[in-house]
């Protein structure tokens, strides 16, 4: 069982950035399909960003252009870059993996493999 473990929360100001890391207990070549959700009180859990291994992205319209997802196989470890934060980015976000590649392309947050969460906060 691969462990997913989230860093990099924390309070920023509305137009600051953030790094989020999400490292796994084990190799992620096998997990063709790992996102980033987030998940804000009293609200579902929404899709933030999904990457393929092979590098193909989808993205919420909410974040195109100031988030980049990422990852390094080789590092074991998925990465979102937040740029230009806004308040309404203040969610607890999370890292999903799976090994069915057609996942990134569906909002559903029905991943196999889950983090604990790390908080964001966005806020003057």
């Amino acid at each position: 069982q691969v462990q997913l473990v989230e860093s990099g929360g924390g309070l920023v100001q509305p137009g600051g950035s953030l790094r989020l890391s999400c490292a796994a207990s084990g190799s992620i070549f096998s997990f063709n399909a790992m996102g980033w959700y987030r998940q804000a009180p009293g609200k579902q859990r929404e899709l933030v960003a999904a990457i393929t291994n092979g590098g193909s992205t989808n993205y919420a319209d909410s974040v195109k252009g100031r988030f980049t997802i990422s990852r390094d196989n080789a590092k074991n470890t998925l990465y979102l870059q937040m740029n230009s934060l806004k308040p309404e980015d203040t969610a607890v976000y999370y890292c999903a993996a799976d090994r069915r590649a057609w996942r990134v392309f569906t909002a559903g947050p029905e991943y196999d493999y889950w983090g604990q969460g790390t908080q964001v906060t966005v806020s003057s």
